[in-house]
């Protein structure tokens, strides 16, 4: 079943068009992850499938319904987790999530047990009483996190939500979005965190310039790229002769020597590991031996020729 959907969606801000005839979708209970380099057009799209703002032309559809800027019953189905932590540091965390509830219609008792189960959820139930402007940069990060959460949204969109949070902040809401995943939401995740998505995401979007390059699972994906074998390996008997005979194994680019360890460069799909350690063992023994896979990382400056961390535009 498909959650939320754009179509040939095109959105302009005077000369620049942000988004060019863009066209994803996102399954009921998939982790999507989002990614793009600077100026990409991640933060637009995510503004326009939200009802934020319009766009130009193409469709948005969201739980089989047109979305847009004007359709407020479809907003009560969405969470939305900002950059920007967006709670009131005046109000303790439980008042932050009865204020929130209240705005997308949840009342009395309802409302009562959602802020009681959504605090359990991100783990600040002995924090319920506390000011958030006494909190850590993580913990304010997960009742971010609870706001959008406390009204059972089937669609959760989380827009950097890690940005400068300490490692175990960070792991807390990664299990978090699993376990939202694994309970039957949907969930649109954006990171310049490469290894977030890596870790968490079911199939993954790449944009670039406002259009989608690429959309897959990390291993289609790493299927889609020509990426060079690196294999290391450290040997009992270094030889000069040795170097040669792995130099003379077909494929092999580079053959690089320091002591006992040598680093081996073949060319993309060689297949050349079975044939280095048969090489290595004829003449002696091996110690230790690794190769190096393609990582999304890999992938994503392959198809945009950008690093993911060269920072963030608005578009």
């Amino acid at each position: 079943m498909i959650v939320a959907s754009m179509v040939d969606v095109v959105k302009r801000y005077g000369k620049l068009q942000a988004l060019d005839h863009v066209s994803l979708s996102i399954r009921k209970g998939e982790i999507l992850g989002l990614l793009g380099p600077n100026g990409a057009g991640k933060t637009t799209a995510i503004r326009v499938l939200a009802g934020l703002i319009g766009a130009d032309s193409g469709e948005i559809m969201l739980r089989g319904e047109r979305q847009d800027v004007n359709n407020i019953r479809l907003k009560q189905h969405m969470g939305l987790v900002t950059q920007e932590v967006t709670i009131f540091e005046e109000l303790t965390a439980e008042e932050n999530l009865r204020f929130f509830g209240g705005l997308y219609g949840v009342k009395g008792e309802l409302l009562r047990r959602r802020v009681k189960e959504t605090l359990e959820f991100v783990g600040l139930s002995e924090y319920a009483k506390k000011e958030p402007g006494k909190f850590s940069g993580g913990m304010q990060r997960r009742l971010n996190i609870a706001c959008a959460l406390v009204h059972s949204p089937d669609f959760l969109i989380m827009d950097e939500p890690t940005v400068g949070i300490d490692p175990q902040s960070r792991n807390y809401i990664l299990e978090s979005v699993r376990c939202l995943a694994q309970n039957g939401t949907t969930v649109l995740y954006t990171s310049h965190y490469m290894e977030e998505v890596q870790a968490i995401a079911d199939r993954i979007v790449i944009m670039d310039q406002g259009r989608v390059i690429a959309d897959g699972t990390l291993e289609e994906l790493i299927g889609r790229i020509q990426h060079e074998e690196t294999i290391r390996i450290t040997v009992t008997n270094p030889s000069s002769a040795l170097t040669e005979s792995f130099r003379a194994i077909q494929g092999v680019k580079t053959v690089t020597q320091k002591g006992a360890d040598y680093t081996i460069v073949s060319g993309a799909s060689s297949g050349n590991l079975n044939r280095v350690l048969a090489v290595a063992q004829q003449s002696g023994g091996v110690s230790n031996m690794a190769a190096d896979k393609p990582t999304l990382e890999d992938v994503f400056l392959t198809l945009t020729g950008k690093k993911l961390r060269d920072g963030e535009a608005s578009a």
